[in-house]
């Protein structure tokens, strides 16, 4: 199995990303990634997951429909990753989407599959919490625009995550692969990547994973830049290093067979004591890079 997915290599009908379930090998998470050219539209099947359209750059309408009827969503959207907060649109299982975008963009199709059936909602931008996460150079910021107890989902969880440049995040490395009840919740993991340049240069960063145990074997040191996937089945992943001068984003789904929705993580006994020594460091001046809007547009 091959985990990280360079930029074209995970091509699939329109989209530039197409993480399926099938394609992964496992059971739950999907991520599509979604260009469309000024005027441009789009129509999926959400079938048997529940979606969050959240635009990576430029705004679009998003349109729910099923025998019940229609909603339709106008998201305003961001310049870029590195910009601001963007709002979103939940899509519920067994709905017909469509995504239209009258200046163009590009836009994530966060997945997974799920039983309940919840309506259609708006997510606006004022309301995605904005935390900052580790002090020195762990410092990062966190979008919780998808996260467990911000917003409601049947199996989905999805946050997109800043480490500015030098930074190292998922750190220390942790891992959910194991159902232990009140501490670690199996969750599957798809991390997607995205730089900010210097001067015309792109960014890159590293990805780490490493085995957890027995059977739990995913190992991954991989040199990630724009538009690189990195999927995480199992294992203790992290450090996410950006390199000095390009900030990194990542957006991260999840999603898993357990009961209840939620991010419960064990982190590695061997570098568990790095949380510690954050109280005594300062958060990196550099965050946030922004905050959510007061209100919505």
């Amino acid at each position: 199995m091959t985990y990280h997915l360079p930029a074209g290599k995970a091509l699939g009908g329109p989209y530039i990303v197409d993480v399926t379930p099938e394609k992964a090998g496992w059971g739950h998470s999907s991520l599509r990634i979604l260009e469309l050219p000024p005027g441009g539209t789009h129509s999926f099947e959400a079938g048997d997951s529940e979606w969050i359209v959240v635009p990576l750059s430029g705004g679009c309408t998003v349109a729910a429909a099923d025998d019940f009827g229609q909603d339709t969503f106008e998201l305003q959207g961001r310049k870029d990753v590195f910009s601001g907060v963007s709002d979103f649109a939940y899509v519920p299982r067994d709905a017909r989407a469509t995504v239209t975008s009258a200046a163009g963009g590009r836009f994530a199709l966060t997945g997974a599959r799920c039983t309940r059936r919840l309506p259609a909602r708006y997510g606006p931008a004022s309301e995605v919490p904005v935390e900052l996460r580790g002090t020195g150079n762990c410092s990062r910021q966190v979008n919780n625009f998808g996260a467990a107890g911000v917003f409601e989902c049947d199996k989905l969880i999805a946050v997109e995550v800043i480490t500015p440049g030098g930074n190292w995040s998922s750190f220390p490395p942790h891992k959910h692969d194991e159902h232990r009840p009140g501490e670690e919740s199996v969750l599957e993991e798809i991390y997607y990547f995205e730089f900010a340049g210097h001067d015309g240069i792109p960014g890159l960063g590293y990805q780490r994973v490493s085995p957890s145990g027995p059977g739990r074997d995913t190992d991954v040191l991989a040199e990630v830049r724009d538009g690189d996937v990195v999927l995480i089945p199992d294992g203790w992943h992290g450090p996410s290093m950006a390199t000095p001068g390009h900030h990194m984003y990542y957006l991260n789904v999840m999603a898993g067979p357990e009961a209840e929705r939620a991010w419960l993580i064990c982190d590695h006994p061997d570098h568990a004591w790095v949380r510690d020594t954050w109280p005594d460091q300062p958060v990196d001046p550099r965050l946030p890079l922004y905050t959510a809007p007061e209100t919505s547009a």
